[in-house]
């Protein structure tokens, strides 16, 4: 999917389109990042996150409940390597995630509720491509997002600009 979009715009031409409502950080080079939804849900155990992320993307977002946990990040500099080389487009944290200077660096999108230094366990616990919730918002795999600076928007279908 193109990422020449804005959410602001997007949600104008869609005004019913969920709008996640968590106050999300933006990581890496790429403020902008679009796709479909793959998702996981664990706690404090990025041992799937790893694994998924390290397989092919085809252009898609993976989108991590982690429950909002502080304690453990999720995503570290090599996860977010492994994911930009896979070709995901982007990845949507419900935790914090580490190595925020180096993801800095990277052609990449990641949006996330902070930081923490502290290393996840690596018990591959948790579901893959299940429909997870936050923020006001429901994510369903095959659904489409779009994230920007100024939010994150979930669609069932494409939003096109008229």
């Amino acid at each position: 999917m193109n990422a020449d979009f804005a959410t602001a715009d997007l949600i104008d031409l869609a005004p019913d389109t969920p709008s996640c409502q968590l106050p999300l950080q933006h990581f890496g080079r790429r403020p902008r990042f679009c796709g479909r939804v793959r998702t996981v849900r664990c706690f404090q155990d990025n041992g799937l996150v790893k694994q998924l992320l390290n397989s092919p993307g085809n252009g898609d977002v993976l989108v991590v409940d982690g429950g909002g946990s502080r304690y453990s990040a999720l995503v570290g500099d090599m996860i977010a390597e492994a994911a930009c080389s896979n070709g995901w487009a982007g990845v949507i944290v419900h935790g914090v995630i580490r190595d925020s200077v180096a993801i800095g660096q990277m052609d990449f999108g990641i949006k996330a509720l902070g930081t923490n230094p502290k290393k996840s366990a690596k018990d591959s616990v948790g579901e893959v491509d299940v429909v997870v919730c936050f923020g006001e918002v429901t994510f369903t795999p095959g659904d489409y997002v779009y994230s920007d600076e100024d939010g994150v928007l979930v669609s069932k279908a494409p939003i096109e600009a008229a």
